[in-house]
């Protein structure tokens, strides 16, 4: 990141006005300078001379004691309109970085940057505040108050500016210097905390699993030896910062005496009047101040200038094209999976390969295969992806939902009574309302258990009760502490997997048909036991009822054999002319944010 990097102007409008604002003040704080230096040497020069007594110099030492209080008010209000600013252009930079991450879809994020995302989005961008607050202001006065006073000693003495002009040079030649090796030290120590974030995030989604298996003791040499890289890589740098910081200060130093020895002893043969000398000598010190300041704060800021680097790339990612087409009704409708084939991330496997079905509502049933004797005009139905694992069956579900375009192949939306609408080309946001997504591991909102299902929709307590009976989750209900009221964390916390698993199916029964006609499951019985199994074909047949489409992947044959339509999804290797270069995966639109019914929203 450069010293003040347009990315920063162009992605945070608070950093905007910041700059300009800081600017403004940093010409006000240069003419503030000079004016307390002449002050100053206008004062002390009569009074060391003993020309004047202090009634005289009481107008002059007025206008210093008013430059003084000013000077301190710009500084307080550069502080708090750099953390105002830095608060701000922080939360703006963690709102994209999410935003534009979940907008590169659920493949991007499978890479393993998801983790590393979590962390730049919560600590990392927080050490942005350093550069904002201290780094940036400084570098701001430097480019100010620095040529203000040069220009001003210039006037007063041209030989003390002789010097100054040939030893500011140094100072930021051993700034860049030391502040390469800082640097690299930074984005070091930012990559081990990435690691260490994503390892505790892993531990701690897969403690449950640990401890069923008594492993929970294990992963923590792991954390140790990350946390004691993390410590080892923070002291390094503070180490790098105290040796720059010296030679800093020692450059600095000497700078100013070599001035001040000037000026002594050319105040000792007459060749300079000594209220200029004074100006000089109460000048040179400011000259240089803000230099050392930038510095001295650059490497506290150096870990936020990685975490802004590590943001732009993630900004600077292309974002797939997503479609403006509004959604077709889905009550009713008929998808169609054309050639279907999507690379499986970064193998050379398409998964699924080449898949070709056509599913929806179909016309009520009658007979045999009218089940229920009561479904509607249009009857719902049941659709099965099965095949081994890895075959690509969740992902032709997250292809269903928007979030996957296919390498091959296209998905066709065919309404009642209407042309038929390519996925590609329909907006998300008009698509996802229409859909419930209940994955095999449900993300639910914070909240008590009854505000996460029904997620603000008003539904009668019978209507409520019936479905909890049905999923399962009245006898959830049971066992927790303070039943429908028992709160949740983020995520499901306080939950165990098959109990986040029926609060979603419950969330998803309360829905209206008419509104949502399609649910996708994935593997929904894979963490149950018979009687949550019986929980979810019993969901599975109501939502059949209710005229929904119904699209479940299927390990156990309970479900198939309850499905009206088996669709085998089945992988092969990639062709080699996707091998020679043409990119996979990439996901056509942002990730849904599942609310606690599962519904894409």
């Amino acid at each position: 990141m450069k010293p003040l990097d347009p990315r920063l102007l162009r992605q945070a409008r608070a950093a905007r006005g910041y700059v300009v604002l800081t600017a403004v003040l940093g010409l006000v704080t240069a003419g503030l300078v000079v004016a307390q230096a002449l002050l100053i040497a206008s004062v002390l020069a009569p009074a060391i001379q003993g020309s004047l007594t202090l009634p005289d110099v009481a107008t002059p030492l007025s206008w210093l004691a008013a430059v003084v209080v000013v000077r301190a008010g710009v500084a307080w209000a550069q502080e708090r309109f750099a953390l105002k600013a830095a608060t701000r252009t922080v939360a703006e930079l963690r709102e994209q970085v999410v935003s534009h991450a979940v907008a590169l879809g659920p493949r991007w994020l499978a890479t393993g940057r998801g983790p590393a995302v979590a962390t730049l989005a919560t600590r990392g961008l927080d050490d942005l505040e350093p550069y904002m607050v201290r780094y940036l202001p400084q570098l701001l006065l430097a480019a100010t108050v620095t040529p203000a006073t040069l220009a001003v000693v210039l006037g007063l003495d041209w030989i003390s500016a002789l010097i100054i002009a040939v030893t500011i040079p140094l100072v930021p030649l051993f700034m860049i210097l030391v502040g390469q090796l800082t640097a690299g030290t930074s984005e070091r120590r930012l990559k081990v905390m990435q690691r260490l974030g994503s390892q505790v995030l892993d531990l701690l989604a897969g403690l449950p699993t640990l401890r069923a298996f008594g492993r929970e003791h294990g992963p923590e040499k792991r954390v140790r030896a990350l946390g004691d890289a993390n410590r080892r890589a923070t002291m390094g740098t503070l180490r790098v910062a105290f040796l720059s910081g010296m030679v800093l200060e020692l450059l600095t130093t000497l700078s100013v005496a070599l001035v001040a020895v000037g000026i002594g002893l050319r105040l000792v043969y007459g060749e300079v009047g000594l209220e200029p000398a004074l100006a000089v000598l109460v000048l040179a010190p400011e000259v240089y101040l803000p230099l050392r300041q930038v510095g001295m704060h650059f490497h506290a800021s150096t870990d936020g200038i990685a975490a802004a680097n590590q943001a732009f790339e993630v900004l600077d990612e292309p974002l797939p094209p997503v479609g403006t087409t509004p959604a077709p009704a889905l009550s009713g409708a008929r998808i169609t999976f054309d050639g279907v084939s999507v690379r499986a991330g970064d193998r050379d496997v398409l998964a699924p390969a080449s898949l070709t079905t056509t599913f929806g509502a179909r016309p009520a049933a009658t007979g045999a295969d009218d089940v229920s004797g009561t479904r509607p005009t249009s009857s719902g139905t049941v659709v099965a992806l099965t095949g081994p694992s890895g075959s690509g069956k969740t992902t032709t579900a997250l292809v269903l939902l928007g979030l996957l375009a296919p390498e091959a192949g296209r998905v066709l939306v065919t309404p009642r009574d209407g042309e038929p609408v390519d996925l590609a080309d329909v907006d998300p946001t008009t698509w996802w309302p229409q859909v419930a997504w209940v994955p095999q591991r449900p993300t639910l909102t914070p909240g008590t258990v009854r505000d996460v299902v029904l997620d603000g929709r008003e539904v009668p307590d019978a209507d409520l009760a019936a479905a909890a009976r049905l999923s399962g989750l009245g006898a959830v209900l049971d066992v927790l502490p303070e039943g429908w009221a028992t709160p949740i964390g983020q995520g499901g916390v306080g939950l165990s997997v098959g109990q986040r698993q029926r609060v979603a199916l419950t969330a998803a029964l309360l829905g209206d048909p008419a509104r949502v006609p399609l649910v996708v499951l994935d593997e929904p019985t894979a963490h149950l036991d018979a009687r949550g199994e019986q929980a979810v074909l019993d969901a599975v047949r109501t939502w059949r009822d209710q005229g929904r489409t119904v699209v479940v992947v299927a390990h156990r044959t309970s479900l198939v054999e309850l499905a009206d339509q088996v669709v085998p999804v089945s992988s092969s290797a990639l062709p080699p002319s996707v091998l020679d270069g043409a990119p996979g995966g990439d996901p056509v639109a942002p990730t849904p944010s599942a609310s606690s019914s599962g519904a894409v929203a």
